[in-house]
C-alpha cells in the first residue's frame, strides 16, 4: 500500500549549511530547500517526478511545505506532510533510486538522514521508536523496532518479528489500523470521527487548550489575534496526534499564542466546518433578516437542530470566547475582534463562489450575534 511508499530525498545542499532561523526570538530550527519524489505508489514503481519543498527541521521533526513564504502566513498554512525523526537510522539512496548526490530515503522502517555535523553515521538509537508517515490524506503512525536485536528485552523482540511478519503481508491501511499497530490523527479528522473515538462529544484536544488559555491567557494583549511560533505550533500538532497524555503545561507550550494557535488550526483542519457545510445557507440566511428578535430565534433553533458533538463543542467555545471578551480591557479582544477571528474558521461553504467576500462579512456577524446572545441561544436545550 502507499503507507510504506519509498520516498527519496536530494538536499539542494548540505543540513549543516542551511540556513539558521531566528522566529519569535527562538533560534529553534534550520531550514532550506529540498528537492523531493514519490518512486513507488501501491507497491509500484513510478517515473520520478523532483519537485522543491521548503522543509524546516525542529525538534526532531522534519516538515515540509510548499514554499518558504508558507511559513510566514502561520493562520494559513498546511505543511504537505511531517517525518518524526527520532531515532532514525542514517543511509544513503542506493544508486538505483538516484545518480544525484546528497540523495537520502525515507522508506519502510527506516528513515534515512544526513547527519549535518559528522556526515553519514549512525546516531544513538532508541530501542523502539515511532515514525511519522504522511503520504496524500493518510497520515499514521508506524511503530519500528531498533537496529540491533541485541538491545531488545524478550517483549520487545517478541513484538518486533510479530510487526515484521504482519508488514510482510503488505497490509492495508484499514487491517494496520484493526491491528492497533497505527491511530487516526486528531488534526483532520471528522468531528463525530473523533469524539466517537474518543468517547466523548467534546474534543479532548479543545478541552485542554480552553482550560489552559482561561488559566494563564486570558489578560494576555491580542489573545487568538497574535499568531504563535508556527514552528512549535506544527510540533504541538503533531504531539497531539500522536500523544494520547498530552500535557500542554509542559515547558516547551509556554507560549500561550501557540496554543491558542493550535485551537484555530484544529477548527480550520475539520474536513467539515463546526457549523456543517449543510446549515452554512441558513445560517447565511438568518443573520440578514431585519427583524433582531427574529434573527435571534433562527439562529437559535438552527444551532439546536445540530448534531451533539457540533452542539457541544460549540457550546463550550462559545462560553470560552465569551470570557475572553469579559477581558477586553487587557487583551483588547472585543466581541467584533474575536467575530472577525473565528467567522471563516468556524463557518464556510462546501465550495467557494463569487460571494466569498460577503460571505465573510456574515461569518463574523453570526458569530458576533451568537456571543451577544450565547446564554439565550445555549439556554437548556
Amino acid at each position: 500500500p502507499s503507507s510504506y511508499n519509498t520516498r527519496p530525498a536530494a538536499l539542494q545542499k548540505p543540513l549543516d549549511s542551511l540556513a539558521c532561523l531566528s522566529l519569535q526570538g527562538h533560534v529553534l530550527e534550520k531550514a532550506g530547500i529540498v528537492n523531493k519524489t514519490k518512486v513507488v505508489d501501491n507497491s509500484k514503481k513510478i517515473r520520478k517526478n523532483w519537485s522543491q519543498s521548503w522543509t524546516v527541521l525542529h525538534g526532531g521533526i522534519l516538515t515540509f511545505y510548499k514554499d518558504h513564504k508558507s511559513t510566514s502566513k502561520a493562520s494559513q498554512i498546511v505543511p504537505e506532510y511531517t517525518v518524526e525523526l527520532k531515532g532514525a537510522s542514517i543511509q544513503w539512496a542506493t544508486k538505483d533510486k538516484s545518480s544525484k548526490k546528497h540523495v537520502l530515503e525515507t522508506r519502510r522502517g527506516y528513515v534515512s538522514l544526513l547527519n549535518p555535523v559528522k556526515g553519514p553515521e549512525l546516531p544513538p538509537s532508541e530501542a523502539c521508536f515511532v515514525i511519522r508517515f504522511s503520504l496524500l490524506t493518510s497520515s499514521f503512525d508506524v511503530l519500528l523496532a531498533s537496529r540491533n536485536s541485541s538491545e531488545l528485552d524478550p517483549e520487545q523482540s517478541r513484538v518486533r518479528r510479530k510487526l515484521k511478519r504482519f508488514l510482510q503481508r503488505r497490509p492495508t491501511l484499514q487491517s494496520v489500523k484493526e491491528k492497533g499497530y497505527i491511530r487516526d490523527n486528531v488534526f483532520g479528522c471528522h468531528l463525530d470521527t473523533l469524539c466517537h473515538r474518543e468517547n466523548t462529544t467534546i474534543p479532548k484536544f479543545v478541552e485542554k487548550c480552553i482550560k489552559t488559555v482561561e488559566r494563564r491567557g486570558l489578560d494576555v494583549d491580542g489573545i487568538y489575534r497574535v499568531n504563535g511560533n508556527l514552528a512549535v505550533i506544527q510540533k504541538l500538532r503533531h504531539k497531539a496526534d500522536h500523544e494520547e497524555q498530552l500535557d500542554l503545561e509542559d515547558g516547551q507550550w509556554e507560549e500561550i499564542h501557540v496554543v491558542t494557535g493550535a485551537l484555530k488550526l484544529f477548527f480550520r483542519e475539520l474536513p467539515e466546518p463546526l457549523f456543517p457545510f449543510s446549515s452554512f445557507e441558513k445560517f447565511i440566511c438568518a443573520i440578514q433578516l431585519p427583524d433582531y428578535s427574529l434573527r435571534v430565534s433562527y439562529v437559535k433553533d438552527l444551532v439546536r437542530s445540530l448534531p451533539l458533538p457540533n452542539y457541544d463543542t460549540m457550546e463550550l467555545l462559545f462560553k470560552h470566547l465569551c470570557r475572553v471578551v469579559e477581558h477586553k480591557e487587557s487583551n483588547r479582544m472585543s466581541v467584533q475582534s474575536v467575530a472577525i477571528v473565528f467567522g471563516p474558521t468556524l463557518l464556510r461553504p462546501q465550495a467557494e463562489s463569487a460571494n466569498m467576500t460577503v460571505h465573510m462579512v456574515f461569518q463574523s456577524q453570526i458569530v458576533e450575534l451568537m456571543l451577544n446572545q450565547y446564554k439565550n441561544i445555549f439556554s437548556e436545550r
